[in-house]
């Protein structure tokens, strides 16, 4: 490629580049863990005191950090609610992918990430820790569109995939992976995000309703296409 930068090699880099590069690696650690530390307290001042909107002074303090720790990291207040829950959106696509990887058919992946999504309501820690993500989730995805649509896409990826795959195999030949992706998502968040805000607890009998009721769904769907 023209005017492309040939890669120097370790000889090549003064001393100074090195040091500065160690300098600035060090730097990068400390405020990756401050970063982490805030986003943790933020988490936990959330849920002990029930309130969605923690003020910066309780979560410095929670941290142990400063106020300029803070504004460091964040533009504002939001802005950290919004890691928050983009964090909170990682950890549980990384939950659905274990739940998933366990399966070899796609239909059996399916069941599992329906499962993964309404047991968040049904497990007391799993929901108190979600209530903070569904109660400001409308409000964040309104003022973060793109940060929250990438989240939101994450999650549905795996489900899109596994029914790609169900439809490949056979196992849904007539399977629609968008559309029925968008009424999946829609229907077990839809679900699991109510229960958490009337603050109720269904049953695993519950969840596998919701489960049964969706597949059923699905395949009445190809019985439909057949005939």
């Amino acid at each position: 490629m023209e005017n492309a930068v040939p890669a120097r090699s370790d000889s090549e880099i003064s001393i100074a580049e090195r040091s500065a590069q160690r300098a600035l690696a060090g730097r990068y650690s400390a405020y990756l863990a401050e970063v982490e530390a805030l986003i943790a307290a933020a988490r936990r001042v959330m849920q002990s005191s029930g309130s969605v909107e923690p003020r910066v002074s309780e979560i410095v303090l929670e941290a142990g950090l400063s106020n300029q720790a803070f504004y460091r990291h964040f533009r504002s207040k939001h802005e950290l609610l919004l890691a928050v829950l983009t964090d909170g959106y990682e950890q549980l696509l990384s939950y659905l992918g274990q739940r998933m990887a366990a399966e070899t058919r796609p239909l059996d992946r399916i069941r599992r990430w329906l499962e993964g999504i309404l047991i968040q309501a049904a497990q007391p820690q799993a929901a108190a820790a979600a209530r903070i993500f569904v109660v400001n989730g409308v409000r964040l995805a309104d003022q973060f569109p793109q940060e929250s649509t990438r989240s939101v896409e994450q999650i549905k990826a795996p489900l899109r995939n596994a029914l790609a795959q169900a439809a490949a195999c056979g196992e849904l030949p007539g399977a629609d992976p968008e559309r029925d992706t968008e009424v999946l998502y829609q229907l077990a968040m839809g679900w699991m995000q109510q229960k958490i805000l009337a603050r109720a607890r269904p049953s695993h009998a519950d969840v596998e309703h919701v489960v049964r009721f969706a597949l059923r769904g699905l395949r009445a769907e190809e019985a439909e296409r057949g005939a």
